[in-house]
């Protein structure tokens, strides 16, 4: 095509490719030139690049599985940084464990979330890190999570169970993504500020539902900057996804703010400044800081991995029971069997209060159908550190110092090098030995929780949160989706979404109560 004969627009796109393009060839050429003169030290193999990353970005976890089907470990390289992709537990370990003072968040990561996570504990490393995980712990004693947290997940998940009562009655079809991420919020509410937020029975304050809002789409423009290098110039001028991110974190500040503002009157009015702490919140009031802006910061960390790790996970969970009748209705025979209930021996209310943490522990097949669930869809897709010295890694290549390291939990519970032929069926028995009980798989091989010093702190209290609320949900309804022909993907943000939520209808089981 003549250039002439091209439009503005056409013009306008091609440029920046081209230039992009050349410039990634000019890197590439002058990395394997420093490679010949060093001699001993080999690099993997540079095989994506951020103009690949763009193109596929409403698909990028699954273009980086198509790429860790070929390579276990790979690079990107562009003009401005350097990025290892690896999906070798030997690598993770290595990263996560063996290795794990090399290997933070650094000052790249910090930069780009710092907006929406500010100094929590997802965006810091060394004592700041050690500070919040320390104070944090007793939240998720399994003491706390019997006695104080299980009650209150109970008491939600029989909220949302009413409202699918509610919608069997009507014969309307729910969006049960939006219910599970307001349940889950609901329940991290409580746990962070002792708050009934109150979001699945929509009796919150406007301002609620918009704070609801901003979270998401603060997740998705945190997510852009990793790819858009032009994300800095945009947030100078205030345009583009930048300006969508600030008005986003207005809205979350605003409505933090005030809620840290209302909880600190009541803490500084306690008679007994020793009190036992309750919640997050007050737990790190009365530990280290009445600082603002540092709860601030802790609790929005806390509040986007609870919500979203739970209630996106359960989403996946209820789509892979639409997908799979017979998985659901297995499930439901383990939930009637382990909590010894007949058919119409109560109501919702009843087998909510009632159900035993025993019965819940003995639920393996449940667990194994949530671990399935993640091992496909893990809340979070990708995680990073950054490399701080030079350093080698165990599969003999090198790492240099500032080069973002990232294993992709998305990509690694599709490869069949790592789960056998059948990697991309969902099969919850492979969670299962044969006596049914559940097993462990390796935390470098099922990364979805990381492992090391810095795995989740929170797995056990998800675990608990997504298998009450599961039991509930699958003690009194069947699930089918609104159209099963409609195709169900992803929305690229920090968290695994499902775009456009995931709409179906509920059903209530013959003699339930």
């Amino acid at each position: 095509m003549d250039i002439l004969t091209m439009n503005p627009i056409s013009i306008f796109a091609t440029f920046p490719s081209i230039s992009l393009s050349f410039l990634v060839l000019i890197v590439f050429f002058m990395s394997k030139l420093g490679e010949k003169q060093k001699g001993k030290k080999k690099y993997h193999p540079i095989v994506d690049s951020t103009t690949k990353q763009l193109i596929n970005f409403h698909r990028i976890h699954d273009h980086m599985a198509d790429l860790a089907a070929k390579y276990k470990t790979y690079r990107l390289e562009s003009p401005f940084r350097r990025e290892i992709y690896t999906s070798d537990p030997a690598n993770i370990e290595y990263i996560l464990k063996t290795n794990f003072d090399n290997y933070g968040k650094g000052d790249y990561h910090h930069e780009i979330l710092k907006d929406f996570y500010g100094d929590g504990m997802f965006t810091v490393d060394g004592e700041k890190w050690k500070e919040q995980r320390k104070v944090s712990s007793p939240e998720f004693s399994k003491r706390v999570i019997r006695e104080v947290n299980s009650v209150i997940f109970s008491k939600n998940a029989v909220k949302l169970a009413n409202i699918l009562d509610e919608s069997a009655n009507s014969k309307e079809t729910v969006d049960i993504q939006d219910l599970l991420l307001k349940s889950s919020l609901d329940s991290v509410f409580q746990v962070a500020f002792g708050i009934e937020l109150d979001s699945v029975c929509g009796s919150c304050e406007e301002g609620a539902n918009r704070f609801i809002k901003a979270l998401d789409d603060a997740s998705e423009m945190s997510l852009l900057r990793y790819i858009d290098m032009f994300w800095k110039i945009k947030k100078a001028l205030n345009f583009g996804s930048e300006a969508k991110l600030r008005k986003s974190m207005e809205i979350i500040d605003v409505y933090m703010y005030k809620l840290i503002r209302s909880k600190a009157e009541q803490l500084s009015q306690q008679r007994d400044p020793t009190e036992k702490a309750e919640n997050i919140m007050s737990r790190f009031w009365h530990y280290s800081s009445t600082n603002p802006k540092y709860l601030r910061d802790i609790l929005i960390n806390f509040m986007g991995g609870g919500k979203d790790t739970t209630g996106t996970t359960l989403s996946w969970f209820i789509l892979m029971l639409c997908r799979y009748p017979h998985v659901q209705e297995k499930l439901a025979e383990e939930i009637k069997e382990t909590t010894n209930t007949k058919r119409g021996s109560g109501t919702i209310s009843e087998f909510g209060a009632n159900l035993k943490e025993e019965a819940v522990d003995k639920m393996h097949y449940l667990h194994a159908v949530l671990s399935e669930t993640i091992r496909l869809y893990p809340a979070i897709p990708v995680n990073a550190k950054v490399c701080l010295q030079d350093d080698v890694f165990p599969d003999g290549y090198n790492v240099k110092k500032g080069d973002m390291v990232a294993y992709p939990p998305y990509a690694m519970g599709r490869m069949k090098y790592l789960w056998g032929d059948d990697a991309e069926e969902f099969k919850p028995e492979r969670w299962l030995d044969e006596k049914g009980s559940f097993k462990q798989e390796s935390p470098f091989k099922f990364t979805a929780f990381q492992a090391g010093p810095r795995i989740c702190i929170g797995k056990e209290f998800a675990y608990k949160n997504m298998k009450i609320t599961a039991a509930v949900l699958m003690q009194f309804f069947i699930f089918k989706l609104s159209d099963d022909t409609k195709p169900v993907n992803y929305k690229t943000m920090l968290q695994l979404h499902i775009d456009g939520g995931l709409h179906v209808r509920a059903f209530r089981r013959i003699n339930s109560y």
